[in-house]
C-alpha cells in the first residue's frame, strides 16, 4: 500500500532573500532615471510625512514616477523587467532539488513567496513557476491593461497572514472566512511544525517568531561576501527570533542546503513515528 506524502510548506521573502537588494532595482528604477538611493529617500519622506504604508508609498511613486517619464507599467512590461533580476547563486536550481529530496523521503514540499515586493515584476523570474502560491503586492490594472493603483499591500505584519492561509489551506484572498475560522490544530493541512520560512530583514521578524514559536523552522539569510551583512542576520539569533544563519547561497550541499535537507528528514521521521503511533492506536 502506497503511504500518502506528508505536506511542508517553504516559504521565503524575496528581496535579499532569494535575491540581492530590491527587485525594484535591477530594471525598473533604472528606466524611470532613478538610483535606489534617490527612489528610497523619496519613500521615506513621503511615507513619514503622511504617516502612511511605506509599501503602498512605494507603489504609488513608481506609478507616478513612470507616468512622469512615460514608461510603460502593463503587466507585460513588469515582467519583462522582472527576467532582468539577478537572483543569488543556485536559486533557480533549487526549487526542484529540495522538491525532488522531499518526494524520496516521503515528503510533499510546496514553495510560497510572501514578499513586500511586486508580483508582477516577480513574475519575470526564471523561478516564478517553482512556487505553488504568491503573495506579494500587487497593481489593480484597468480595461487597458495598465497598472492604475497599488491593489494589495504585502507589509512586515500583513505578511504573517498568509503563513496561516499555508497553514489552513485558506488560499482564497477575496474570503477572509476561511483563514479566520477556527480550526483545531491537528486538523490543518499543512501544520506549523512542518513549514519553514526563509528570510533576511526587520521585514520579515513576525514571520520568523511565528514560524519558531509555532514548532517550524525560522533562517535568516544574509548576501554571501559582503562587509556587514552577517552582523545584521545574526542579531535575530541572539534576539531568539530565528533557529539560525547562513549565506543566501542555495547551490548543492550549501549551509542552507544542509540545514532544509536535515529540516525534511525531521518532518519525516515525525510523520512516520506519527504513523506508528496511529497504527499502535487502532
Amino acid at each position: 500500500m502506497s503511504r500518502k506524502h506528508v505536506p511542508m510548506a517553504i516559504a521565503y521573502d524575496f528581496d535579499g532573500t532569494l535575491a540581492p537588494g530590491n527587485m525594484q532595482e535591477h530594471q525598473f528604477l533604472p528606466d524611470i532615471g532613478m538610483t535606489p538611493r534617490e527612489f528610497w529617500a523619496e519613500v521615506k519622506k513621503l511615507t513619514h510625512e503622511h504617516q502612511a504604508d511605506e509599501v503602498l508609498i512605494y507603489m504609488n511613486l513608481m506609478l507616478r514616477k513612470a507616468a512622469a517619464t512615460n514608461v510603460p507599467v502593463r503587466r507585460d512590461d513588469f515582467k519583462a523587467r522582472g527576467s532582468a533580476i539577478e537572483l543569488f547563486e543556485g536559486a533557480v536550481e533549487w526549487f526542484d532539488r529540495i522538491t525532488e529530496y522531499g518526494r524520496t523521503k516521503g515528503i510533499h514540499v510546496d514553495h510560497y513567496l510572501i514578499s513586500s515586493g511586486n508580483a508582477e515584476l516577480f513574475a519575470g523570474t526564471p523561478i516564478a513557476s517553482k512556487f505553488a502560491k504568491v503573495y506579494a503586492s500587487k497593481f489593480f490594472f484597468d480595461q487597458n491593461g495598465v497598472a492604475a493603483w497599488p491593489a494589495l499591500a504585502v507589509n512586515y505584519t500583513t505578511k504573517t497572514q498568509y503563513l496561516f492561509r499555508i497553514n489552513k489551506d485558506a488560499h482564497d484572498l477575496s474570503d477572509s472566512s476561511k483563514v479566520n475560522k477556527y480550526v483545531e490544530k491537528n486538523e490543518r493541512p499543512v501544520p506549523f511544525e512542518n513549514m519553514v520560512f526563509i528570510g533576511d530583514g526587520s521585514t520579515d521578524i513576525p514571520c520568523f517568531r511565528l514560524i519558531k514559536e509555532e514548532g517550524g523552522l525560522s533562517v535568516a539569510v544574509y548576501k554571501p561576501h559582503t562587509k556587514g551583512a552577517r552582523t545584521k542576520a545574526d542579531q535575530y539569533l541572539k534576539d531568539g527570533r530565528v533557529h539560525c544563519v547562513v549565506p543566501a547561497n542555495y547551490t548543492d550541499g550549501s549551509e542552507i542546503d544542509r540545514v532544509i535537507k536535515a529540516n525534511i528528514d525531521a518532518v519525516a521521521a515525525r510523520g512516520a513515528l506519527t504513523g506508528l503511533l496511529t497504527e499502535g492506536g487502532a
